[in-house]
């Protein structure tokens, strides 16, 4: 569970990556400030090398196995962005790979991991159908299969990220990340809580994606739709250990609508010239639309990730060009 985790793991993924995955930039947003009333920076994790922070925890993951298991090749079940980590990591450290993902995942994530040289696999109606085939998947073939969030050298790999945040921004009072599966929220909550505890860790999550908000509600684990969603690298069941992480780590979670996610995307445009997916706009949309109440500043919010498709990307834009 959450206890588990360890602060130097992470510390150990950064020098592990090293050289592989960037250094992401963290850019100060003054039309954001001027919205929240708080310095407000952008972690730009859609810049990553994969267009995603996934690389961090994928690539950690897999130098961090044996020679043996490496040699017989490794399995993965993804929305896309761990796929496209899981088969950058793997091509670059010639580990043969096979990704399951759900048919309905966008096409620039699919095909991308194709070229990276991964096999795909994209049978499977949604996110949890693969990756309940991509786990018996392993077991018949004797496969390593790779957790995008029950994974501890994941978890330490995407806490990276948070580690940079620490550096560039030492006064950082918040901050604010996307939440599916809870692998990022994992990794910053690991390193946040026991070296940097004042700090304040938010959540955000889309309506339709918004499983670890109904289980906190709950107090278990609420199976979820898997309803189209602008959000798709947040969709998907979560478990009792990504509950238990969500009970530890966040201080607040917003649930922001559809439309709101689209508002981001395109304010993210319009404001920043940046191209977001929507799981990496859910922050951005929560303080847009104040549903994390007077945060403390600075604030650093997570643009998880960029991969979306071109002509989603200019449909989104193009309908909210007026929004404000």
């Amino acid at each position: 569970m959450f206890d588990s985790l360890r602060s130097d793991d992470v510390y150990a993924a950064a020098e592990r990556i090293r050289g592989t995955a960037s250094r992401t930039p963290l850019r100060h947003s003054a039309a954001l400030s001027a919205v929240v009333r708080t310095d407000v920076h952008l972690k730009l994790e859609c810049q990553q090398i994969t267009g995603s922070f996934k690389l961090r925890g994928a690539y950690n993951a897999l130098a961090s196995l044996d020679a043996s298991v490496r040699a017989r090749g490794i399995v993965a079940a993804s929305a896309g962005n761990h796929g496209l980590g899981i088969s950058y990591a793997a091509r670059a450290l010639g580990i043969p790979a096979t990704i399951f993902v759900p048919r309905t995942a966008p096409a620039v994530k699919r095909d991308g991991i194709a070229k990276l040289g991964a096999t795909v696999n994209a049978e499977s109606d949604n996110y949890d159908i693969a990756h309940a085939r991509a786990i018996e998947f392993a077991r018949e073939k004797g496969l390593a299969f790779i957790d995008p969030c029950n994974d501890a050298t994941v978890i330490a790999g995407q806490g990276t990220a948070a580690l940079e945040i620490l550096e560039q921004l030492p006064e950082v009072r918040t901050v604010l990340v996307p939440v599916g599966g809870a692998g990022l929220l994992a990794g910053f909550g690991s390193l946040l809580r026991a070296v940097a505890p004042a700090v304040r860790i938010a959540g955000a999550q889309g309506n339709l994606t918004n499983a670890m908000a109904l289980a906190l509600e709950a107090g278990a684990v609420v199976p979820v739709g898997h309803e189209p969603t602008l959000a798709d690298g947040l969709s998907g069941d979560i478990d009792d250990f990504a509950l238990d992480v969500g009970r530890h780590a966040l201080d607040v979670l917003a649930v922001v609508t559809e439309e709101e996610i689209a508002m981001a995307i395109a304010w993210l445009d319009r404001e920043e010239g940046l191209v977001v997916e929507g799981s990496g706009a859910v922050g951005v949309a929560a303080l847009l639309q104040k549903k994390i109440y007077k945060p403390d500043g600075p604030v650093a919010v997570v643009l998880s990730g960029g991969n979306i498709d071109a002509s989603r990307h200019a449909e989104v834009v193009a309908a909210r060009a007026q929004t404000v």
